[in-house]
């Protein structure tokens, strides 16, 4: 691996979700579910998992409500239906009710929007506009399948003192929902490319995990600056809810400077589950995500038979 590669994604974080898949019911999620969300992500976030394993350590999660710190995300507008044309907008609204309008930037973005379905599939992350003078994101939109999406806005106010937050609301598209298992799978077959994953992710401890990318057998050594990083990971426990960031140690990349074919991450997941992973890298100005699925080892390494829960 290069000197470059070894830069290690500064800024780039890592997404783990947890909680208890929902079923696909109303045309937007309620904001008491989404409270109840929040309460049974927090119960879960210690003492012993749904899969029977002790929890090494308590987390706060972040990512599952509606509302936090004075702050709200407005109901989601977006098309009813698959195929459907138009837009998805959302404001993130104050503690008085007004539209917030100015924002710190964080991973060279405003605000960053992260939908996928409550199985896992059809992941997107995005960067809608701001109209200033409505306080309203918008981004073009239309839905590939039908089922419940869960939106997630990441956010810093640009206030004095402010951090960042995540807030989240659920969506119904209409149609027929064909929910997807997921299997495990350390690599990926993405736009030419081949990706893969190496590394055990131990539950309650800090994992080092290691992402490297290919082309016709031969090292991709051209990953570009993306989100000040060179790649962003993201990870959704299997059925989850939460959200949590965890930045990778390294320097920020140099514009025009290049890195690969190994990014390095480290990962932090408190339960013993499953894990989705979404690794986004560019290349030639393009953006790419490669895929994953991880269960959890416990910290010594060793694979247990009931390490997830259903499987």
């Amino acid at each position: 691996m290069n000197a470059a590669g070894r830069l290690a994604l500064y800024g780039a974080g890592l997404v783990v979700a947890f909680g208890a898949a929902f079923a696909v019911a109303g045309a937007v999620i309620p904001d008491d579910a989404a409270a109840s969300w929040a309460q049974d992500s927090n119960m879960n976030s210690h003492g012993t998992s749904h899969s029977g394993h002790e929890q090494a350590t308590e987390t706060i999660l972040n990512g599952v409500s509606v509302s936090q710190n004075g702050y709200e995300l407005s109901p989601v507008q977006a098309p009813a239906t698959v195929g459907e044309a138009g837009e998805l907008s959302f404001q993130i609204l104050d503690a008085a009710g007004d539209p917030v309008t100015e924002y710190a930037t964080a991973h060279d973005k405003d605000l960053h929007l992260i939908v996928v379905r409550t199985d896992g599939v059809e992941f997107r992350h995005v960067h809608p506009e701001l109209d200033t003078s409505t306080g309203t994101w918008s981004t073009p939109w239309s839905w590939d399948a039908a089922g419940t999406y869960r939106v997630y806005a990441d956010f810093t106010p640009a206030a004095d003192g402010a951090e960042g937050l995540t807030l989240t609301r659920g969506v119904e598209v209409a149609g027929d929902f064909a929910p997807v298992e997921a299997e495990v799978q350390t690599v990926d077959e993405v736009d030419g490319f081949t990706v893969s994953i190496t590394g055990d992710l131990a539950a309650g401890t800090q994992s080092d995990l290691t992402v490297t990318v290919e082309r016709d057998g031969e090292p991709v050594t051209t990953l570009e600056p993306y989100l000040a990083a060179y790649g962003h990971l993201v990870a959704l426990r299997e059925g989850d809810l939460a959200y949590l960031h965890v930045h990778a140690e390294g320097d920020a990349p140099e514009d025009g400077v290049t890195a690969g074919p190994e990014i390095e991450f480290a990962a932090h997941a408190p339960t013993a589950d499953r894990y989705l992973l979404y690794f986004d890298f560019q290349v030639g100005g393009q953006v790419h995500t490669a895929e994953f699925v991880l269960d959890t080892v416990p910290s010594d390494g060793a694979q247990t038979d009931d390490s997830h829960s259903g499987h």
